[in-house]
């Protein structure tokens, strides 16, 4: 089972209530990571721990969590997946506030989240760089050690009883406290109120694959809506990730994603089936092969596809495609099925080779079949023994072990 750490600290009021958590991710190896680095490999992971369900358990019901934001979260789409009004977007102090960013921090705050800025130490130098954001931010964490005396009261002043509310960082002692209760900053943070907790999460236990069978249905489903379907994928973050880094590339479109329900609708229902397909093979699977198979599930639907009558040229595609989901997976293809309701022309292709598009399927094997033939007899003595064991024996091959 997948686990993530995750160190959570109380946020408290100027009452002393609990007013939200600060969340930071922790590696394997006991160091702190960000959202930054789970668009590289675990941001499933780490956001399906931190939704629904596992949330509440986390945190209760209605406690915001503070989560910290660069630029790369800001403008990978990232962020889309969390619910905007349990978490509180915190800017890290050294971000690169280019223009890119700026937009995205003024585009989530119009979308409804809280914003704050971590780490601020009263200095000129910071107030001018963030200068063009405080119309948009809703919560100052002021560095108490970092800052200036002066400074901090300068800003404080600036602030206080306005529309940002401001946390004092770094509350050590019940001194500390008082003073800056006194002060009237309206949040809390430090070892002296809360230390840091360690939690373990289990990850998403549903399979990657089964998920994205599912969502291929919710598709092919007519009556379903484009806000059913944008609904499903941002709950699965790398997904959305690669659907807008994939429309961001497209030689042909050239805009601004401004949320998913954009990239569906431009896109349209046909497209994004054929991506998805594409993703399905090529980033979930672990067989090593993937990669060649995925060129040879393209190329044997693409050749279905032109043979098919224009009628039925996306049917044939897809019933090419799924026609090898079985050995990307390295399982029971009825298995992946039952988790999808696919058109009777594709199912009947996909687990008994029957149907309209048969005779198709059953020339572009034996065209691929010819090939691997000559490459086999080709590369014969290069050929490990017990992978050709396993080959047979998983086509079904009985072999005579006394001759071996």
């Amino acid at each position: 089972m997948n686990i993530i750490y995750i160190s959570k600290q109380k946020i408290f009021d100027n009452k002393n209530q609990v007013y939200a958590y600060e969340l930071l991710f922790q590696n394997s190896s006991n160091q702190e990571t960000g959202f930054s680095d789970s668009v590289k490999g675990t941001s499933q992971l780490i956001m399906s721990s931190i939704t629904s369900t596992e949330l509440d358990k986390l945190l209760g019901q209605r406690t915001l969590a503070f989560v910290d934001v660069d630029e790369v979260t800001l403008t990978k789409g990232i962020l889309d997946v969390l619910d905007k009004d349990r978490f509180v977007l915190n800017i890290l102090e050294n971000i690169d506030l280019n223009e890119k960013v700026i937009t995205k921090i003024i585009q989530y705050k119009k979308r409804g989240f809280k914003v704050s800025l971590e780490h601020f130490d009263s200095s000129a130098q910071m107030i001018t760089k963030f200068s063009r954001l405080f119309n948009y931010i809703d919560i100052l964490k002021m560095d108490t050690l970092s800052s200036e005396p002066a400074n901090l009261e300068k800003v404080l002043n600036k602030f206080k009883d306005g529309r940002i509310k401001l946390l004092a960082q770094n509350i050590e002692t019940k001194e500390d406290f008082k003073k800056y209760s006194d002060m009237g900053f309206n949040f809390f943070q430090g070892y002296y109120l809360d230390k840091p907790e360690i939690m373990e999460i289990a990850g998403s236990k549903e399979p990657a694959q089964f998920v994205i069978l599912q969502l291929l249905k919710i598709i092919k489903e007519e009556n379903n809506s484009t806000e059913q379907l944008e609904f499903f994928i941002k709950k699965q973050p790398d997904l959305s990730f690669k659907l807008v880094q994939f429309f961001n590339n497209s030689k042909k479109i050239n805009i601004k994603v401004e949320s998913l329900t954009q990239v569906i609708t431009l896109m349209g229902r046909d497209k994004l089936l054929r991506w998805l397909l594409v993703y399905l093979y090529s980033e979930v699977s672990t067989n090593p092969a993937s990669q060649t198979i995925l060129e040879l599930a393209i190329k044997r639907a693409q050749r279905m596809e032109a043979e098919a009558d224009f009628r039925h040229k996306d049917k044939a595609y897809l019933a090419g495609m799924f026609s090898m989901l079985g050995s990307i997976f390295e399982a029971d293809i009825k298995e992946l099925m039952n988790h999808i309701k696919m058109d009777s022309d594709i199912t009947s292709l996909v687990l008994e080779k029957k149907g309209i598009f048969a005779g198709s399927l059953l020339r572009a094997e034996n065209a691929e079949r010819e090939y691997l033939k000559k490459m086999m007899l080709a590369n014969f003595e290069k050929l490990h023994t017990s992978d050709l064991i396993n080959t047979l024996e998983y086509g079904g091959v009985e072999i005579d072990k006394s001759k071996i």
